[in-house]
């Protein structure tokens, strides 16, 4: 399949690309949301979405199969990996999610459109809009392409212009994503504009923050905390910065009946993405006291390794990560050769997935690329004690327990800061209405405007 060079990012190579032109492509997007945007009703926006949605889970779709064909090269993903998460993502994508999203973050979803009052307003004699910003600049980091493509689409449902600055090489799955919107709403495609360059190009990154009403932004907070400091002042800031998650089994599911199920659902959460997403466990904190121990779990967990990278194979890491991945290992076998609550068990020639069953409850950032230990901990309290070092930065925690311990540990990891908590198994596949790091995803893109009338009614 051919595309037109339509986005900055399509041309081969890349445009050279100057401040005078970011400037005009966003003086036209803003031009075209004016035409052809901002009277859409959510519905059609919905129906739209899902549609396109819809047709990536489609095999034959031509986008998914470009997206399949050049991913691995430039993301460094399997396609079987890359197959897993685009189906777990356009799945998720349905009228009813975004219906659910709207509602959520608006309380109706016609209160983009016109002001409507819920029934404190009412109440108030008041009615409310929601309205987006007219120019949406998102600067997208890391490769995983489901957050640029959650950006477009609530982009898209604040009724925004959008600019999209990715990292080089990261645009790929983006970029299709918007042509294929392009296929079947080429008008709508008009507001959204995609570009690539290297971060820290001042005089680029000038020009387009010159022109935004809201940015969003993903990376390390270095980088979100210099671009902050060049926004204009009347431009709102949307960031999400340096995250990790982690998973956290009870003693009770270390059972005959329940361990298999248990460590399949980890191998999965580890396996999404190569365990490169924010979302990603780091590590699995297991309670001690069950019919097995956590060593026990950690074995199981490796065996469920070696099944996953059978059927969905670790992408090559890079020659220096995978450096990294071997000296790590061998630190490990060195601790595991003299202290005897230290294992390991890894993939047979080469770096594609590795287990570390340790005593020490202290949290350490994993190297990504399938790398995981297994951390036996007597009850939450000293568990969140050994994450007391990313405390504030917890993303998500999987969570293996019976449903009598649900509430205890969502109350006690809620109030500790982690925003998001749910099944093993499920980590990498929030739902749309997800509210990141804790806060309204669609919600923190708009404003509102608040109508006093004169009269009840």
């Amino acid at each position: 399949m051919m595309l037109p060079d339509y986005f900055l990012a399509d041309v081969p190579g890349g445009p050279v690309l100057t401040p005078q032109l970011v400037t005009d492509a966003c003086i036209t997007l803003k031009q075209n949301r004016t035409r052809h945007l901002v009277d859409r009703t959510t519905a059609e926006l919905i129906e739209l979405l899902a549609r396109v949605a819809g047709d990536w889970l489609e095999p034959d779709n031509p986008f998914r199969r470009r997206a399949l064909e050049e991913g691995p090269g430039v993301m460094g993903f399997s396609r079987e990996t890359l197959n897993a998460g685009l189906d777990d993502f356009f799945g998720s994508v349905t009228e009813e999610s975004l219906r659910a999203l709207v509602t959520q973050d608006v309380g109706h979803p016609h209160r983009l459109e016109r002001p409507l009052a819920t029934e404190q307003d009412t109440h108030e004699g008041r009615r409310a809009l929601a309205v987006g910003p007219e120019l949406l600049v998102h600067v997208t980091g890391g490769v995983l392409p489901n957050p640029p493509m959650t950006s477009l689409m609530l982009g898209l449902l604040a009724r925004s212009a959008q600019f999209m600055k990715c990292a080089r090489g990261t645009s790929l799955v983006p970029r299709l994503f918007a042509h294929s919107l392009r296929e079947v709403a080429p008008k709508l495609a008009a507001t959204i504009e995609i570009a690539e360059w290297r971060g820290g190009d001042e005089p680029l990154e000038a020009a387009l923050l010159a022109q935004a009403n809201c940015v969003t932004a993903t990376g390390r907070d270095t980088t979100l905390a210099s671009l902050r400091q060049r926004l204009p002042v009347p431009a709102r800031w949307v960031s999400y910065g340096h995250r990790v998650s982690v998973g956290y089994v009870t003693h009770e599911m270390l059972s005959s009946r329940m361990l298999p199920e248990i460590v399949q659902a980890a191998a999965r959460d580890v396996a999404a993405w190569d365990q490169l997403g924010c979302l990603s466990p780091q590590a699995f904190y297991v309670e001690s006291g069950g019919r097995f121990p956590p060593e026990h779990f950690a074995e199981a967990l490796a065996g469920a390794m070696e099944k996953t990278e059978r059927v969905q194979p670790a992408g090559p890491p890079a020659p220096e990560t995978a450096a990294a991945i071997a000296a790590r290992r061998r630190i490990y076998e060195l601790r595991a050769a003299n202290l005897s609550h230290t294992r390991l068990w890894q993939s047979p020639g080469s770096t594609a997935w590795t287990v570390v069953h340790e005593e020490d409850p202290d949290f350490k950032p994993s190297c990504g690329h399938r790398f995981v230990p297994v951390k036996p901990v007597a009850n939450l309290t000293e568990a969140l004690k050994g994450l007391d070092p990313v405390r504030g930065q917890v993303s998500t925690v999987g969570l293996g327990a019976p449903g009598p311990r649900e509430t205890e540990l969502v109350t006690g990891f809620a109030r500790w800061g982690v925003t998001r908590i749910c099944p093993l198994g499920r980590m990498q596949i929030p739902p749309l209405s997800w509210r990141h790091d804790g806060r309204p995803s669609l919600g923190d893109l708009l404003l509102w405007c608040d109508w006093e009338s004169s009269a009840r009614w």
